[in-house]
């Protein structure tokens, strides 16, 4: 059973972000202060991934841990009302997700999906994506 009223969910609801969430400016000012450049959502290449670094052929995506269905805490919490509307919900986005990575290797790019939880070291974070946006 929900505690919130529909309109109270519906209002909580429309504030989660598909762009320019929070991990994902993070992630940005991080790269950014590394000197690194990038395009944002680049609806041409499969899943509009988060950052684009053309010259690279590199992709970074931001996941949210809970919406992308990560191995963490926060990403096997699942809602207890309407188990079977959450499962498939989220078990689409995974399959979606692992379809555009695919997607975007097979036409030629490296790909790094970075989750709301490695936020919580941002030096060790800094040093993994500093060493796959200068790998070859």
């Amino acid at each position: 059973m929900d505690k919130l009223t529909k309109a109270a969910r519906s209002a909580l609801m429309s504030r989660v972000r598909s762009k320019d969430s929070k991990p994902e400016l993070i992630v940005r000012s991080i790269v950014h202060r590394m000197g690194f450049r990038y395009r944002l959502h680049s609806s041409k290449l499969p899943g509009s991934p988060d950052l684009v670094f053309p010259a690279r052929r590199k992709i970074v995506f931001v996941h949210g841990c809970f919406w992308h269905g990560h191995g963490c805490r926060a990403g096997q919490n699942r809602p207890v009302s309407a188990q079977s509307y959450w499962n498939t919900k989220l078990e689409r986005s995974m399959e979606r997700d692992r379809l555009n990575s695919e997607q975007l290797r097979l036409d030629g790019w490296s790909v790094l999906a970075i989750w709301e939880c490695q936020l919580r070291e941002r030096d060790s974070l800094a040093r993994y994506l500093k060493a796959f946006l200068e790998s070859k």
